[in-house]
């Protein structure tokens, strides 16, 4: 795989805390005990739009070599730096990350829908910042690129999808509306069908990417906060596909966790970096 190094646990935890700007992603969050009541399903729904719009614009980026259409990104968008088409050598893989692209596309604009004029534009995002970032944290080597083959690309991926079903996971316990929670019901659904899609696919990889997969999983625990949330695809000498409680339970993440990893910081009151040069639009966008 290219350009990949191999750094302890310990190694690729203390980098992220050392870089503090790069990636992960996905989904939505749900806001935490004290600020609950101050969070509208609304602003849950932009939070998740904001993240929808990076998935997309890394799918459509890999697959298709452009991004979301104008039409799709708001009345006033964000720049989006970096990706390009990959050159996927096996076919299969090629097909499961476009039937993504068009799932991610497809939930931007059933949020841009649902929330009307109250739907946020496309954020700036910097996918070459980002990935160099978490790739050098991650101990993935200075020259990773995540558009460079199909392995790296996955990889990416499985960032995002990660992060998403923890993060949808947690939203339904704190969504009053019946038809916006079916919805998150639904879309959590499908973005842990991507995941399972993409850890398994790296593990028929062999032992670099368990090891690469592994890294970006230790690394992303470490930087959302004390609790741990986070598995890698191999544990204990074995596959692990599917990260869960004991009980087989998805773990959950509040905003404030998601915005660590997407803006990759160990900081309260931090409202941009990493993937979003900006920060996010909306309410939630401070860890």
């Amino acid at each position: 795989m290219q350009g990949v190094l191999h750094l302890s646990r310990r190694q690729s935890l203390q980098g992220l805390v050392v870089l503090g700007a790069g990636a992960a992603l996905g989904g939505i969050a749900w806001p935490s005990p004290v600020l609950a009541q101050d969070i509208s399903d609304e602003d849950i729904f932009r939070f998740a739009l904001n993240l929808e719009y990076m998935e997309a614009e890394y799918y459509l980026r890999g697959t298709t070599g452009k991004g979301i259409d104008a039409a799709d990104a708001g009345s006033k968008p964000g720049d989006v730096v970096g990706g390009k088409q990959v050159s996927f050598e096996t076919p299969a893989i090629g097909e499961f990350m476009q039937e993504i692209a068009e799932n991610e596309l497809a939930h931007v604009r059933f949020y841009c829908k649902t929330l009307g004029a109250n739907a946020v534009d496309r954020p700036a995002i910097d996918f070459d910042a980002g990935f160099k970032a978490v790739a050098e944290a991650a101990g993935l080597g200075t020259d990773f690129d995540p558009f460079g083959n199909e392995t790296n690309f996955v990889l990416g991926g499985m960032l995002f999808e990660d992060v998403g079903v923890t993060a949808y996971a947690g939203a339904a316990t704190v969504l009053k509306n019946k038809d916006f929670l079916a919805a998150a019901a639904g879309i959590l659904a499908v973005e842990a069908y991507h995941m399972g899609m993409a850890r398994s696919t790296l593990y028929r990889k062999g032992e670099e990417a368990w090891k690469a997969a592994n890294a970006v999983s230790d690394a992303r625990d470490k930087i959302d906060g004390s609790d741990d949330k986070d598995q890698g695809i191999q544990v204990d000498g074995k596959a692990n596909i599917v990260p869960s409680t004991p009980d087989a339970i998805a773990f959950t993440r509040t905003p404030q966790e998601v915005l660590r990893i997407v803006y990759l910081t160990d900081k309260d009151g931090v409202s941009k970096g990493g993937f979003y040069p900006e920060g996010m639009n909306g309410t939630l966008k401070s860890t």
